[in-house]
C-alpha cells in the first residue's frame, strides 16, 4: 500500500512531488513505487529545509515532464503553476537564471504535447519574472515553442512590442541577433506575413558589420534566404539589402556571387539587365525556386518606377513599351498596374501618349503655385536618395519663401492703399 505523505496548504511544493511521483509509479506494485515515492518526497522536503531551490525546481520539473502526457490540461498548468512559483525564492539572480532555464527547458522538450497550454505556461513564468535578462530567455524558449509545436499565431501579436521589449532586457547585439533570427522564423511558418518575416530577417544581417569576417561568414545563408525572399515577394518592392556587409560579402563568393548580381539588378537596374541575367544563369534561378514569370512581371514594375523617378516627370509611353519590352495596347494596362501596387501617382495623358507624374497644388487665392515633385517608390534609399530628397526640400523650401514673401508684399501695398484714401476721404470732408 502507497504511504501517503501528509501535506497542507503551506506545502504545495511536497503536494506536487507526491502527485507527480504517484502518477508516475501507477503501474507499479506497491512495493516497488512505495519506496521510490517517499524517497522523491525526502528529497524535496530536504531541499525545501535547505533552502535548495534550484535543486527542488529540477526535481519538481523533471518529474512532472515525466507524467506530463497522462496528466490532464488542468492538472499540468496547477502543477507547473506552482514549479514556476519558485523563482520567487531564488536566493540570487544567479539561481534566477539557472532556475529559469531548468524550468524552460524542460517544458519546451515535448512541444507536441499540449503545445498551447506550455505556451502559455513560459508566458506565465514571464510574467513572475523581474530579472531583463531572464525575461529574455523565457521570450526565446517561447519562440521555440511556437513553432516546434506550431502555434505560432499565439506569439506573433507580441511582435509588435519588440522595440519596448529590448529597451527592457537590455541585451547585447549577439543576443538581438538571435532574437530576430527566432522572430523572422516564425514569421516565416505563415505565408501572408513575408513582408515581416522579411523586416525581421533585415534587422538579422544589420547586426553584423565588416569588423570579423568569420562571424560575417555565419550570417550568409540568411544574406541569401534574404535576397531569394525579397526576389519572390510580389508585393515587395523596396529593401535595404544592398549595402549590408552581410549581404555585400556574396559579390565576392564564388557560390553566392550570382544572387548579390540578381538582388543588384532587382534594385537599381532595368528588365533588359534581368534578361541578360536570366540567360547566363538560368539554372540559378530554378535552384532557388524562382519562376521566370514572376521575376518578369516584378522587374517590369520595378523598371517603370525607375523611369518614374527621373526628374522630367513624363514618360512618354514609347519609353514604356520599350523598357518593359511589351505591346503598345499593354502599355496603360502596367501603368495601372503600378497605380494599383502605389508604386507611382500619375496621370494618363492618352492625346499626347505621356504619362505625367506630379502634384499640383494651389496655394492662397491671390496666386498659384506649381510644386512638381515625383511620387514613386524608391527601390532603395541609400546617401544617392537622401541627397536627392535634400535638393528638392531645398527646393520646395525656397518656392515657398518666395510665396511667402509674395504675399507679404501684396498685404503691404494693399495696406498702403487703404491709407491714401482713408485721408483723401477726411481732407474731403475738412473742405466742405
Amino acid at each position: 500500500m502507497t504511504t501517503i505523505v501528509p501535506t497542507s496548504e503551506e506545502d504545495p511544493f511536497l503536494a506536487v512531488v507526491q502527485f507527480t511521483s504517484q502518477l508516475a509509479w501507477a503501474d507499479a506494485g506497491p512495493e516497488a513505487a512505495e519506496p521510490e515515492i517517499s524517497r522523491l518526497c525526502r528529497e524535496a522536503e530536504e531541499s525545501i529545509v535547505a533552502g535548495k531551490w534550484l535543486e527542488l525546481a529540477s526535481l519538481m520539473v523533471t518529474s512532472a515532464e515525466l507524467v506530463s502526457s497522462k496528466m490532464s490540461e488542468k492538472d499540468l498548468e496547477c502543477t507547473y503553476t506552482i514549479i514556476c512559483s519558485l523563482v520567487k525564492n531564488a536566493n540570487s539572480p544567479e539561481d534566477v537564471l539557472e532556475m529559469v532555464n531548468a524550468i524552460s527547458s524542460k517544458v519546451v522538450q515535448q512541444p507536441n504535447d499540449k503545445a498551447s497550454l506550455r505556451l502559455k505556461i513560459l508566458f506565465n513564468l514571464y510574467n513572475l519574472l523581474d530579472h531583463p535578462y531572464a525575461r529574455f530567455q523565457v521570450y526565446m524558449k517561447s519562440l521555440t515553442l511556437a513553432v516546434e509545436g506550431k502555434v505560432t499565431e499565439y506569439v506573433v501579436p507580441s511582435f509588435k512590442k519588440i522595440d519596448n521589449f529590448l529597451k527592457e532586457w537590455n541585451v547585447d547585439s549577439k543576443d538581438q541577433r538571435e532574437l530576430f533570427l527566432a522572430i523572422a522564423k516564425v514569421l516565416r511558418e505563415n505565408k501572408s506575413l513575408v513582408k515581416e518575416s522579411l523586416n525581421f530577417l533585415t534587422k538579422y544581417l544589420a547586426t553584423f558589420s565588416n569588423d570579423d569576417a568569420q562571424v560575417l561568414g555565419e550570417a550568409k545563408e540568411e544574406a541569401v534566404r534574404a535576397v531569394i525572399e525579397f526576389v519572390k515577394a510580389s508585393s515587395i518592392f523596396q529593401c535595404d539589402l544592398l549595402d549590408l556587409p552581410a549581404v555585400a560579402q556574396l559579390e565576392k563568393d564564388t557560390k553566392y556571387a550570382p544572387v548579390y548580381q540578381l538582388l543588384k539588378i532587382f534594385l537599381t537596374q532595368r528588365l533588359n539587365a534581368y534578361s541578360e541575367f536570366k540567360a547566363a544563369n538560368s539554372e540559378c534561378l530554378q535552384s532557388y525556386g524562382l519562376v521566370d514569370e514572376d521575376c518578369v512581371t516584378k522587374m517590369r514594375l520595378l523598371s517603370l518606377v525607375d523611369l518614374a523617378s527621373d526628374e522630367s516627370g513624363k514618360i512618354p509611353y514609347t519609353s514604356i513599351k520599350d523598357t518593359l519590352q511589351v505591346k503598345e495596347e499593354e502599355v496603360e494596362l502596367w501603368i495601372v498596374k503600378a497605380i494599383t501596387a502605389k508604386l507611382i501617382d500619375c496621370k494618363m495623358d492618352q492625346m499626347n501618349q505621356v504619362v505625367i507624374i506630379c502634384i499640383r497644388m494651389q496655394v492662397d487665392n491671390l496666386m498659384v503655385l506649381f510644386i512638381s515633385f515625383s511620387r514613386c517608390s524608391e527601390r532603395e534609399f541609400g546617401s544617392k536618395q537622401w541627397q536627392s530628397l535634400r535638393t528638392k526640400l531645398a527646393t520646395w523650401r525656397d518656392n515657398i519663401g518666395n510665396v511667402i514673401s509674395t504675399i507679404e508684399s501684396n498685404k503691404v501695398t494693399e495696406e498702403g492703399s487703404q491709407s491714401s484714401s482713408s485721408t483723401a476721404a477726411i481732407q474731403g470732408l475738412s473742405v466742405r
